[in-house]
């Protein structure tokens, strides 16, 4: 039978121990939700980049090879300098994603993605995607490897909020959970289950308040939208991309 382990911060997480395993990603507010959202509006696959260097290198190879990319990312939350999209999940709008290659960085959420490599299995999950997620974990039936993204090394509420929302859908024929995947599934049963809980908690959570200090509060309502997509990112490390699978 499968386990399911969280790991309330990449920095708890030995990549070694995912080999195997599928790992699913979470940045809530906002790159977890923002890489969904752009493949829902048709982005053909989403390259995600730790670093701002690596990102316009890799976009101006490409544009030099006579291949297209927008740029999409931020640093403190503001869109970064000469690049085409921030990282508000609005600005991903089929009109500006359809049939693009997006290069993406963020201050923390492509750092987690890039930490999975060894997994077997890397996908992308949000609020807006949480019943399709559960339903591919379910089907891949192995071992399951939930990394949040946390905020500038700090934990999330909004993050851990998800991942428990993500324990509690797994089946009850799960082996083993690990300390934080209970402690999780507790934030979900006291702040979750509720539309409007969820969304109050984003609110109230640093990455929420961030968001609002900066003017772009409305990107926690879109945030803490529930099932609004049916797609999963899944990121094939090989080729560096990201691309939708269905449900």
């Amino acid at each position: 039978m499968p386990s399911v382990r969280v790991y309330l911060l990449p920095s708890h997480c030995d990549p070694d121990a995912l080999r195997g395993g599928c790992a699913v990603i979470l940045d809530i507010l906002r790159a977890s939700t923002t890489i969904i959202q752009a493949l829902a509006s048709g982005a053909e696959a989403v390259v995600p980049c730790e670093e701002v260097v690596t990102a316009k290198t890799l976009a101006a190879d490409g544009h030099r090879n006579g291949v297209k990319f927008l740029l999409g990312g931020e640093r403190g939350g503001i869109r970064l300098p000469g690049f085409d999209l921030g990282n508000s999940p609005a600005e991903y709008t089929p009109e500006l994603l359809r049939g693009q290659l997006l290069v993406f960085t963020t201050t923390n959420g492509t750092r987690a993605l890039l930490r999975a490599r060894q997994a077997r299995r890397v996908l992308v999950a949000g609020f807006v995607n949480l019943r399709a997620v559960v339903n591919t974990l379910v089907a891949d039936g192995g071992d399951v490897h939930i990394l949040c993204a946390g905020t500038d090394g700090q934990i999330s509420l909004e993050d851990v909020l998800c991942a428990g929302a993500i324990v509690s859908g797994l089946p009850e024929l799960i082996s083993y959970w690990n300390d934080e995947a209970y402690l999780a599934a507790a934030t979900w049963d006291k702040h979750g289950r509720d539309p409007a809980k969820i969304e109050q908690a984003l609110r109230n959570s640093r990455g929420g308040q961030n968001l609002i200090a900066l003017g772009q509060e409305s990107d926690i309502a879109l945030a803490a939208a529930c099932d609004i997509h049916t797609l999963v990112p899944s990121w094939d490390v090989e080729s560096g991309m990201i691309t939708p699978i269905a449900w």
